[in-house]
């Protein structure tokens, strides 16, 4: 059999650096071996890069990033803005994205995730009907055109549909909230059945199912649908990412939000809490002790003023988090990562906050966790790399100056810490190069249709 070669400077496995790696595929562009001679007596392709297992993307609205850098300015008549006024310039948003047009932006959206180095997203899927709040006749409608725009991006999706029905604890969904409510869970498990067929018919896409919050459906409804899903589906749903949501759950169900998730349901590594942002140390510890992972979401978290989740309490009980890019105010991994951590030594004017013993490395722990788990956040089981699985890898240049200077075991955090867009060479899916050189392959034909939706959606 005839194997394509590539040969790296070298690989990161998220355990250790292969110097140099020699990674030989098949015709599928999946891994046959990973070695530090060739494997297979066959030429070589060379690339002056290190490599590192794609990123997956643990949650994102992809619809949002039609708004991205659009509500920079307070509203009319208003001298304050917070999370609930910019919850209705995307309500409003969300009334006019059509199918063609969620396909244009998502594609758009994961293009701009892949030249970033992410080759897989997970999306938190809750715009499901049409804009008078009536099923499409295709009940995964909306489903299969994300489907469709990671393809034409190249990237592979979790698709997440998403139960919605409350327009807050104990109220009814808003007029403006009509297109992502499901009118019954029966109606949910027949969307999710739904999905489930558009996701079988594409390599690329597998499926996950989602709450999305305690205030968006009944402590009846949450259970029935995380108790009746398949059980191997990963579990989605957001927690705590406002001061009022906290303050309302307590007034409505006697508990924290997050303390209620504890106590009703069976939290296990299949459940990715998002944001989780307002919980005590108490309610972190016990969070991290169940296994449920918390995805957090920086420059969305940020940009909303959400506030600060306790990292350190929760890293020093075992807790496993991921990051995602939510709104999409901000892509880039590496950013996201220094968000993070900068909020923490910020609030504490201490550095290395992500370093709980001594002689660890801030970017090594950080990558660590945003790979494994943005794997386990997307339903990805096999580790980075191994035999039999894609080739799925993001690759920094090796001749960037301060990579190329960094030792080898400082080069993970000098990616992190000091590294921008110059120094990725490229993302590789399924061995192929998806974007190379900071350019994606199908970018001028994803911009036009982007930049054309864009502007029917303005006018």
């Amino acid at each position: 059999m005839y194997y394509r070669i590539l040969r790296f400077d070298a690989l990161w496995d998220t355990t250790q650096w292969i110097t140099p790696a020699y990674v030989a595929l098949d015709s599928k562009g999946l891994i046959a071996a990973v070695s530090t001679t060739p494997a297979y007596d066959q030429p070589a392709e060379r690339i002056a890069g290190f490599a590192l297992p794609g990123y997956h993307n643990a949650h994102s609205h992809a619809f949002q990033y039609a708004m991205a850098g659009l509500a920079e300015h307070l509203p009319t008549h208003a001298l304050e803005d917070d999370f609930w006024t910019w919850r209705e310039a995307m309500y409003r948003l969300a009334l006019t994205v059509s199918p063609d047009a969620m396909e244009d932006i998502a594609a758009m959206l994961y293009a701009q995730m892949a030249a970033c180095g992410y080759t897989s997203v997970a999306e938190f899927h809750y715009l499901h009907h049409d804009t008078n709040g009536h099923p499409y006749d295709n009940k995964a409608e909306m489903g299969q055109r994300l489907i469709a725009a990671a393809s034409r991006a190249g990237i592979k999706i979790t698709l997440i549909p998403t139960f919605y029905q409350r327009g807050g604890f104990g109220k009814p969904a808003q007029p403006q909230q009509r297109r992502f409510v499901s009118a019954s869970v029966e109606d949910f498990f027949d969307l999710l059945e739904s999905s489930r067929t558009a996701v079988s018919s594409a390599d690329h896409a597998r499926l996950g199912v989602a709450v999305h919050s305690l205030r968006a459906a009944t402590t009846e409804d949450t259970r029935t649908i995380f108790s009746q899903a398949d059980p191997t589906l990963i579990r989605h749903i957001h927690a705590a990412e406002q001061q009022k949501e906290v303050d309302d759950c307590l007034a409505h169900l006697g508990e924290r939000p997050v303390a209620w998730l504890l106590r009703h349901l069976p939290l296990d590594a299949r459940y990715h809490l998002i944001h989780a942002t307002h919980i005590l140390d108490d309610e972190a510890r016990a969070l991290a002790q169940s296994g449920a992972h918390v995805v957090l979401c920086p420059s969305t978290e940020g940009n909303l003023g959400d506030g600060f989740f306790p990292l350190r309490t929760f890293m020093e009980a075992g807790g496993r988090w991921s990051i995602g890019t939510d709104s999409h105010i901000g892509i880039d991994l590496c950013e996201e990562l220094r968000w993070m951590d900068y909020v923490q030594r910020l609030r504490r004017q201490k550095r290395n906050r992500l370093c709980i013993h001594a002689d660890q490395d801030s970017g090594q722990i950080a990558l660590q966790h945003a790979i494994q788990n943005g794997r386990a956040a997307n339903g990805h089981t096999a580790p980075p790399f191994a035999i039999g699985q894609p080739l799925d890898a993001v690759v920094y240049d090796a001749h960037h100056p301060l990579l190329a200077a960094a030792p080898s075991e400082r080069r993970l955090s000098t990616i992190v810490y000091a590294s921008d867009a110059c120094a990725r060479l490229g993302t590789l899916v399924n061995g192929q190069w998806i974007v190379h050189h900071r350019q994606h392959r199908h970018q001028d034909a994803l911009r036009t249709a982007f930049l054309r939706t864009l502007r029917s959606l303005q006018a």
